[in-house]
């Protein structure tokens, strides 16, 4: 076995996130009670909210032409497939960490509605439908294994219920991932959801939480090929105009779960070769949203969140005395604050999926304490 192999499945003897209490963050931006429910309320305004929905949907014939609550009764709401799922993790994270908010009754309602078996068994049958090989791959189906793994981290009878009905689903979705890595020869550095680093990052991820070996070996192995040997990454041409991802942050977000601290720290400085070691933040500015009414430019917002998500992860996998840690966390919390007051209901176009960014960040999601 590989050293990064070595590293990846020591990982699965770690600690998981405690579900006892409210997750501790390094930054101003910890996840609070008040600020749970209003992410809460996002989720629960669009999980089973039909339409406006943008479906990517190959049509064969004309009985493929059916309204989207047809088509996957579990995840039709929220504008599209991917938020859809991402939503029900957040009601599922925060359902965990809040059991007794007043949103948790609702979530968990929710929750029940939408992870039935039967429609599980729907949204397997459509997704082996003629035409759909890539359907939400990866962005999509690596959320679908993110909520997998959330709920097979909860500690709750019902919990283990929803996580048993979604289970065809979730090996549906891991096998078209270890079908598709072998064949992809090239990664993905897209700043929107085709982007493989971030996606790999998800799946490592639900890959500790369920203990599969197979699957962190396959990642360590496309790690090693795709990025291993990359170096000086151009962050300085990021952002693209309509990106929520950063290519090269994501890629180090990825590695960071790769890598023995002392092997990370050596990847960072020739990938990341201008980071600074003097604390400062302005290295890397936050993006301007101009308008969040336009569905595409407000992705910006949502790439100012996965900045700091990502920032805060990279700084995780360094080692403790680091001084790169400093800048990468002041860098975060200035991306924090510029994105976290734009996650409200004003706009739709954003509404219905920062809120699952908030999350993600503010409660420290994808990190090992």
């Amino acid at each position: 076995m590989t050293k990064l192999a070595t590293a990846l499945l020591a990982l699965f003897a770690a600690p998981a996130l405690s579900a006892a209490s409210p997750p501790a963050s390094a930054g101003t931006h910890s996840l609070d009670a008040a600020a749970a429910g209003r992410f809460a309320q996002l989720a629960l305004e669009c999980v089973h909210r039909e339409y406006p929905n943008k479906i990517a949907h190959v049509l064969a014939s004309d009985a493929d032409a059916r309204a989207p609550r047809e088509l996957t009764p579990a995840f039709y709401g929220c504008y599209d497939w991917h938020s859809s799922v991402h939503g029900h993790w957040l009601l599922a994270r925060l359902a965990r960490l809040y059991p007794d908010a007043p949103f948790a009754a609702p979530a968990r309602a929710a929750l029940a509605r939408s992870l039935s078996p039967a429609n599980i068994s729907a949204e397997v049958t459509y997704l082996r439908g003629p035409g759909r090989v890539s359907f939400e791959r990866p962005y999509g189906l690596a959320w679908l294994l993110a909520l997998a793994g959330e709920l097979r981290g909860w500690n709750d009878a019902q919990a283990r219920g929803w996580s048993a009905a979604l289970e065809p689903l979730e090996i549906e979705s891991a096998q078209r991932i270890m079908e598709w890595l072998p064949k992809l020869r090239y990664p993905i550095r897209s700043g929107e959801h085709s982007q493989t680093a971030f996606a790999f990052g998800l799946i490592a991820d639900w890959a500790q939480a369920r203990g599969d070996v197979g699957m962190a070996r396959l990642l360590e192995e496309r790690g090693r090929a795709y990025y291993g040997g990359d170096r000086d990454c151009a962050l300085a041409y990021e952002p693209s105009g309509e990106d929520f991802l950063s290519p090269c942050l994501a890629e180090a977000d990825f590695m960071r779960r790769m890598l023995s601290r002392e092997e990370y720290a050596a990847w960072l400085r020739a990938f990341l070769p201008r980071l600074p070691d003097d604390g400062r933040a302005d290295w890397l500015a936050p993006g301007i949203v101009t308008d969040r009414s336009d569905p595409k430019l407000a992705h910006i917002d949502g790439l100012n969140l996965s900045r700091a998500w990502m920032l805060e992860g990279i700084a995780s996998g360094l080692p403790a005395t680091d001084r790169r840690r400093a800048a990468l966390e002041a860098a975060a919390r200035a991306h924090a604050a510029a994105a976290l007051p734009a996650v409200t209901g004003e706009h739709y176009e954003g509404g219905h999926w920062l809120g699952t960014f908030a999350v993600y960040l503010t409660s420290r999601a994808g990190i090992r304490e």
